[in-house]
């Protein structure tokens, strides 16, 4: 019989910790690759909680429990986590390691699975309860699947070849120049356990995690270009096999573990941020020398190169015909007062399918009526749906993976009858002015992500508010969504990216936005292209952005006496390119819709 309820699956693992000797147990949102998204396989703290979101952790004692989420869902997990069985904690405010120091007992035994952590999470939650008597301890099997019984299998679906057409580059020719920085750096192999770096480098793709073509696997890549790649026997193609060709020896994926022994005496790389702590413990009781490096493969594939780039480009165009007809839709049918969240999703999405050869979702859509647009993480549901108010301001975030590129788009627009506020109009327009500052960025080679911040929000600052998230991420060519190492945001705190130099061919966000809590949110976001910026008698290299995405901007809300000349001069070069783009696209009402958006503003 099922568990059906969150209270008695927390009972019923309390009772397997307590029958392995533990006093209390850590359960991530994780899987063994340290992804953004996971497989059904790996949602323990969904199936545990009832939380939905995409970061966070719970940890389990015998007499209480708390769930650690950040400030994007603070809202959520008060929704969906019951609070009389966890504890509602705030990150980075509150700690994993401070909330053990203060509730486990001394001489508390606290298991964690060390295919869900980094070594570095280890270290530091070890550092943390060093004074209390309290030991962090490896457990495997996890004992949340022990008492889990209708766990979903991992995905046996085929990993599917991506084309060198599409790829611009062979997998041959990207195992060698890994394997030439290995063998400067004085590694004999890396493991490469993040999952969209083993689909980039083998030019392979795969349907296992939901909203990333990536397919499970480990790879080890050696210094004399060869590699290892573990994988599920029932995904391997015949197709894939001939892709790979003989420098490439498929393994089982439930071989890796035991085959990390056979490294034995060489030294070996593994990415702190993305190989798992039982990747480094097994090759240290191996006896490899292990060195902490980032992933060898991430740099190269966040460089975009012009198959990529081109790839991009048509992509974007394609998905910027259907997000028009969504908007174009919108602005017809919402204010009727009949159109709710996911209905409007659901229609996105029907567009999108309608143009083009879209895989899949980059993420799960943003759809935000009212005062859901002021949470900038929102997720709707069946509890929360809501309708579009007529005379109000809705946000959609969203995005679509086609083979050739993956796009991701904010537009925050008026749905009628009667008009914005000036004070919607007063902030629509500063955020719009911090986006086309961006956009128009010109900056020295070397410059980094976090200097780049403060241009977008300075019109924001000048009238004493801000947005609480970064102003861009490095986005994948047919991957993830959510791709690094660059990145747009504030420094503070040590964000993962900001110090990041930018290079030719990197893919951002350029996405600010402003946010009152309870009344409405906006945000505009394009993906722009790190591009040579030609200044004549320049000294140094330069650097500017290409803009990839063309979506007409909702010109009702937006306050032209606030905007400089060459803002304007922006916006008008901006939709006659969207115009040149979607146009041929379109038809009928659609494209009268466009021309209309399209005027000089």
């Amino acid at each position: 019989m099922l568990m059906q309820t969150h209270e008695a699956r927390l009972s019923a693992l309390r009772q397997e910790l307590k029958a392995r000797q533990l006093d209390g147990f850590v359960i991530p949102i994780s899987d063994e690759h340290m992804s953004e998204y996971v497989g059904a396989y790996a949602q323990r703290l969904a199936w545990l909680t009832g939380f939905g979101g995409s970061a966070g952790s719970t940890v389990v004692l015998q007499d209480k429990a708390a769930i650690f989420v950040d400030g994007r869902y603070t809202v959520q997990v008060r929704e969906q986590v019951d609070e009389a069985l966890f504890e509602y904690r705030s990150v980075p405010k509150d700690t994993i390691g401070g909330w053990l120091a203060d509730n486990a007992k001394k001489g508390a035994r606290i298991g964690y699975d060390p295919w869900l952590h980094t070594r570095k999470w280890v270290s530091m939650i070890e550092t943390k309860l060093a004074r209390t008597g309290i030991e962090l301890v490896p457990i495997e099997p996890n004992p949340v699947d022990a008492v889990w019984q209708d766990r979903p299998e991992p995905s046996v679906a085929p990993a599917m070849v991506h084309r060198t057409e599409l790829a611009g580059q062979s997998s041959s020719e990207k195992r060698a120049a890994i394997a030439d920085q290995l063998k400067q750096d004085g590694q004999d192999a890396a493991i490469i356990s993040a999952l969209d770096s083993i689909a980039w480098l083998l030019n392979i793709r795969g349907t296992d995690v939901n909203h990333t073509p990536v397919a499970l696997s480990y790879l080890v890549a050696k210094a004399d270009g060869t590699a290892e790649l573990f994988i599920a026997p029932e995904k391997v193609t015949p197709e894939l096999t001939q892709h790979l060709g003989n420098a490439v020896i498929v393994r089982d994926r439930a071989d890796f573990a035991p085959a990390l022994g056979e490294l034995k005496g060489k030294r070996v790389s593994v990415d702190p941020d993305y190989g798992v702590a039982a990747i480094a413990q097994l090759l240290e009781a191996a006896g490899a020398e292990v060195t902490f490096a980032r992933d060898p493969a991430i740099l190269p594939k966040a460089i975009k190169n012009s198959a990529e780039r081109q790839g991009h480009r048509d992509a974007q165009a394609r998905d910027g015909a259907a997000v028009a007809r969504f908007l174009h839709w919108i602005e017809r049918e919402a204010p009727s007062g009949k159109v709710d969240e996911l209905t409007a999703a659901a229609k996105l999405l029907e567009f999108r399918e309608a143009h083009g050869d879209v895989r899949d979702l980059s993420f799960d859509t943003i759809t935000a009526a009212g005062p859901h647009a002021a949470l900038p993480h929102y997720r709707a549901d069946e509890e929360s749906n809501l309708t579009i108010p007529p005379g109000s301001i809705y946000l959609v975030d969203s995005g679509g993976q086609y083979i050739d590129g993956t796009t991701d788009i904010t537009r925050t627009v008026w749905v009628g009858p009667g008009e914005p506020t000036p004070e919607m109009r007063d902030r629509y327009t500063r955020v719009l002015k911090g986006h086309i500052a961006i956009d128009r960025a010109i900056f020295p080679q070397g410059t980094a992500g976090s200097q780049l911040d403060g241009f977008a929000r300075q019109y924001l600052w000048a009238a004493g508010v801000d947005y609480a998230h970064g102003t861009g991420h490095g986005v994948g060519s047919f991957l993830s969504v959510h791709e690094g190492p660059q990145r747009i945001a504030k420094s503070a705190g040590g964000q993962a990216g900001t110090d990041q130099e930018l290079f030719a061919g990197m893919i951002l966000s350029n996405e600010p936005g402003y946010y009152k809590q309870g009344h409405f949110g906006i945000r505009i976001e394009n993906l722009v292209l790190v591009e040579p910026r030609q200044i004549e008698n320049a000294e140094g290299d330069y650097l500017g952005f290409e803009t990839l995405t063309f979506v007409p901007i909702d010109r009702r809300l937006v306050d032209k006496g606030m905007l400089s000349p060459d803002e304007i001069a922006w916006w008008e070069n901006y939709h006659r390119k969207v115009f040149s783009l979607l146009a041929p696209q379109l038809d009928g009402e659609d494209l009268t819709w466009l021309e209309r958006q399209c005027a000089a503003l």
